[in-house]
């Protein structure tokens, strides 16, 4: 098992991943996990099960409701192991009872962070974080996800005292929904959901920054500490020195900042009107709602609107934004923001008749552009697959189909209702796709990364017409 763990730890992620869901069925399954002292039906426990691991946020049952306390408890610690990923707590684990990191052991934790890492051969290391920072990274990825979460629980609670709710439920809800922003997870504890806080635009602020954080990743997290601390540093020295950022973590943010800001815009116009979402809203309500709505598109999960209210052009756009998901190493899902800024290189590249993708003054090298290909391909297969089963099954309308379909695939969570309301091959097939969306890009990624091999011939070159 420690061969096979060391010579491929994306294949064997997907076994613990595998083993975590079976383990977490068992569990939900219970007659104890029920608030109704009755078992949960296989097909339940299984979607619920991959949906925790995969901190996807679908469910198939109402999960205020349905779930006891000590099922509430499962969840809880269930999307806490899935968000931070199967390879790193297992490095923070061994970190923490060895309080040493060895060689292997950093190979193990940074292929859960970058499937280049798989390469055979040498690989530079001109990447957002170093191989020989392993240990910091761990170190940060443990530290910062505590802190986060409690210093969101901390701000969420007074607005749970305010509202009337008990102190010991009101420290809970606080800790359940903040560790379902940082997750990007988005159950919520209460039967009513957002709706009693729809119009709380603090809370709300509170849940977008829990899921921007969780969504941009944890070596931009790492990136962003280092980079307080080295301006700190500077700072008492006289040197007013900007921090160096890899192109990695500008990537990240830029692409971010840009889908954030442009799906915002874009549900302002295609929804001003709609009365059933924000048609009876004000102007600052609509660009606060939008903007909300923009920010949980990226894996958050949660909704102060109901979905299927949405036009059809605002699913579509839903649908876009979902698919490319959050920041790479993250808890969000989805093909990564970097995937889409790197093939957007690759045309402007292309464009312009420039040989190389530059961005920031840095050359990005071709076989990471190869890789991005391969996961989109990878994601739109799974997504057209997934849709074609469900629309046989379901006979429900396309774009609903293909909103869920999509949802599921990025872990997102959001939802028109369809999941819940499938028979029981329709959920399996959704839990499929949850599964594959969060392991399934990293592992092809990894696969592909560790498959080069050395060729000591060329074939004649022919060139097929494209476009």
């Amino acid at each position: 098992m420690r061969e096979f763990s060391e010579r491929s730890p994306s294949r064997f992620a997907i076994l613990i991943f595998a083993a975590l869901v079976l383990i977490f069925t068992v569990l939900f399954s219970l007659p104890i996990s029920s608030a109704s002292g009755r078992a949960t039906s296989l097909a339940d426990s299984v979607f619920t099960a991959v949906s925790v691991i995969c901190v996807t946020g679908l469910s198939t049952v109402d999960m205020a409701t349905h779930w006891s306390v000590f099922g509430h408890i499962v969840i809880y610690f269930g999307v806490q192991i899935g968000a931070l990923g199967v390879l790193t707590l297992a490095s923070i684990l061994g970190l923490v009872i060895s309080r040493r990191l060895g060689l292997r052991a950093r190979l193990i934790a940074a292929s859960d962070t970058n499937p280049l890492r798989m390469h055979h051969g040498p690989v530079a290391e001109g990447q957002a974080v170093r191989l020989g920072e392993i240990g910091s990274l761990l170190a940060t990825v443990a530290i910062s996800a505590l802190v986060i979460e409690l210093a969101l629980a901390v701000l969420l609670l007074p607005r749970m005292l305010v509202d009337g709710i008990p102190i010991g439920e009101a420290v809970w809800f606080a800790l359940y929904y903040s560790a379902m922003a940082f997750t990007n997870t988005g159950f919520t504890p209460n039967a009513d959901g957002l709706t009693p806080f729809a119009g709380d635009y603090f809370f709300l602020t509170v849940l977008m920054i829990g899921v921007f954080l969780g969504s941009i990743g944890f070596p931009i997290i790492y990136t962003l500490s280092r980079s307080v601390k080295g301006w700190r540093q500077n700072h008492k020295r006289g040197m007013n020195r900007p921090p160096r950022w890899s192109v990695h973590v500008k990537l990240t943010l830029v692409t971010s900042a840009i889908l954030i800001v442009a799906g915002a815009a874009l549900y302002i116009v295609l929804e001003f009107d709609n009365p059933k979402t924000f048609g009876e809203l004000g102007a600052g309500d609509t660009v606060f709602q939008s903007f909300f709505l923009s920010v949980m598109t990226r894996s958050g999960g949660f909704s102060t609107i109901s979905i299927p209210d949405l036009n059809g052009s605002s699913l579509l756009v839903t649908d876009m934004l979902m698919f490319i998901g959050g920041g790479s190493a993250s808890t969000a899902g989805g093909i990564k923001v970097t995937t889409l800024a790197v093939l957007f290189l690759a045309a402007f590249a292309e464009a312009r008749g420039n040989q190389e993708m530059e961005a920031f003054s840095r050359r990005i090298p071709s076989d990471v552009l190869r890789l991005g290909v391969s996961v989109v391909l990878w994601g739109a297969t799974t997504v057209a697959v997934s849709s074609i089963l469900i629309l046989q099954i379901s006979k429900a309308s396309l774009d609903f189909v293909l909103f869920d379909v999509i949802s599921a695939f990025a872990t997102s969570g959001l939802t028109t209702g369809l999941t819940a309301s499938l028979p029981d091959g329709g959920i399996y097939i959704m839990a499929a796709t949850m599964f594959m969306g969060r392991v399934g890009t990293v592992t092809l990624a990894a696969a592909l990364a560790a498959s080069q091999r050395q060729q000591l011939y060329k074939r004649p070159e022919e060139r097929p017409i494209v476009g």
